[in-house]
């Protein structure tokens, strides 16, 4: 899925070679609340775009950063970087249950990270 506008950033969903989206299979398996709530955090970083902050997000390492959520006692984060050409790229979505972001989680989108790199070309 790419959400684009004429105007600033576009958002894109980091894919594997099959042709997968993690990000959006994980933000399909949420309730209704809580997918409104990331479309409302995803279009927000679009428009502020690096210039976003605390608490809509938080830098959590290297190029990653993690858009926060919550929804009811739930607590989401997608991890996403970004990307030449003005693309903020999501690579994996999770729910947080520790007070740390957990370092499997970090792996896996570091992992996607470099593949979309290495795939797309660029920095």
């Amino acid at each position: 899925m790419l959400i684009t506008s004429s105007l600033e950033w576009t958002v894109v969903f980091y894919h594997d070679d099959q042709g997968h989206s993690p990000v959006e299979e994980f933000l399909d398996s949420l309730d209704l609340k809580a997918q409104a709530r990331f479309e409302w955090s995803i279009e927000q970083l679009r428009i502020r775009d690096i210039a976003a902050q605390e608490p809509l997000v938080r830098h959590v390492g290297g190029k990653l950063w993690e858009l926060r959520r919550e929804s009811g006692t739930n607590i989401y984060r997608l991890l996403y970087f970004f990307f030449t050409g003005r693309r903020i790229v999501f690579v994996h979505g999770f729910q947080k249950k520790t007070q740390k972001t957990p370092r499997n989680a970090m792996k896996l989108a570091e992992k996607r990270m470099q593949h979309f790199v290495q795939r797309e070309g660029g920095e």
